[in-house]
This record gives structure tokens, sequence and C-alpha cells, in this order.
């Protein structure tokens, strides 16, 4: 009797309420704009990296799941813009916390972090990242691997809550673009979505650039 009252339950419940389930993995549910998933090292409009091999990533990382070696830039065939260039670049993505602290100690804007957060290692070795798996391709997209679940859109918008704050992380800086142009997507619209409540969170700045003012 029990069983057959817990059937009329849920034949009555049937399409009544609106599903809120998805079929995953085939469809996958919107992340958050400020998600943290998989990193990636972006490349200038031009095609040069924008990661200098100063190691400061690696500085601050609390797990100390990153490596990084610089190298002096060839002069016949320079990799980046600037004197050094990341030689070595290694993630190990079993100890990574996704915390984006190495975003934030980034002075050039090199390594931001995708909405990609599906991995499928069948290899350890496969989980730590090296400087070819990490760097962007010729259109400025995250490579893909063998055993990532890209469903589309996970590296449209990386690390959002950093753009919105910049600089250093202050709220008055809110729509205040300051971060260089990207392959694949040129210069990124600023992120919103803090709020200042005085200009004493910005030294030297006036209301026309707490607000949206780009020079």
């Amino acid at each position: 009797m029990g069983l057959a009252k817990g059937f009329g339950v849920v034949i009555r419940e049937t399409g009544k309420k609106k599903r809120v389930t998805t079929l995953y993995p085939t469809v996958k549910r919107p992340k958050p704009v400020r998600f943290h998933g998989r990193h990636v090292l972006n490349r200038y409009e031009d095609g040069m990296e924008k990661c200098i091999g100063c190691e400061l990533c690696a500085g601050v990382c609390p797990a100390k799941c990153i490596y990084v070696r610089g190298a002096d830039n060839p002069v016949d065939a320079p990799v980046s813009p600037g004197e050094r260039f990341g030689f070595v670049y290694e993630i190990n993505y079993l100890r990574c916390i996704h915390c984006d602290l190495c975003v934030e100690a980034c002075p050039t804007e090199a390594i931001t972090e995708s909405k990609l957060f599906e991995f499928s290692f069948t290899n350890r070795n496969d989980a730590i990242y090296t400087k070819k798996e990490l760097v962007v391709d010729d259109n400025g997209r995250a490579q893909r691997m063998p055993w990532e679940h890209w469903a589309g859109g996970e590296d449209d918008n990386t690390s959002a809550w950093m753009r919105a704050t910049s600089s250093s992380g202050q709220a008055a800086y809110e729509d205040r673009v300051n971060w260089s142009g990207e392959l694949g997507f040129g210069v990124r619209s600023a992120e919103s979505g803090q709020t200042a409540d005085s200009m004493a969170d910005a030294p030297g700045l006036n209301e026309g650039d707490a607000h949206g003012g780009h020079h």
C-alpha cells in the first residue's frame, strides 16, 4: 500500500514543476562570471607572449604548484617584448587550488583563468601542464586537451573578477580598462560588479575616472 502511495505522489508531481536538472555533460550550466578554472598563458595582439619569466606567480602560489624559469630573449627571434621570457612554465593541477593569486601577482597579465574545470586524467603526468599546453593558440583560445570537456565559451571571459577591480582590487576602479590587448580578443571591456562607497578607495582619481572615465 505504501509503495502505491509513493508512486502516486510521483505521478501527480510529474510535469508540475520546472525541471532543474540538465543533460550533463551534453548540456552545461553557465558558469559564474568570476569562476576560477584552468589557466591560460596569454599573448599580445601581435602574437608576442606576455609572460616575462619573472616567477612572481610561482612565488605567490600557496599550493606551490607553479614552476617557472625565465631566459633572455633571443635577439634575432624574441618571444616576448621584454628582455626575458618564460622559457619553462608548468602548473601541477594535482595541487592547484584555483585561488587566482597568480593572476593578481602577474605584472603583464600573462596568466588568467578560464571557466573550464572538467579534467579527466588517466595519467598523472597529464595533470602537469607545460608551456606547450598553457599558451593560447593563434586565435587567442586555450589549447584543447583530449582529457578536457569543452562545451564552448569557457575561455570567453577569463579572470573576470580581476578585470572588475583593476587596479589593485580597488572597487573605485570599476569600469576602468586597465588591461592590455590580447590576441583574438583585443582590449576587453572592463568588468562590473563592484561599488565604490567613497573616493577614499581610489587615491589620485577624480569622480569621472572612478565611474568609467577611460583614457
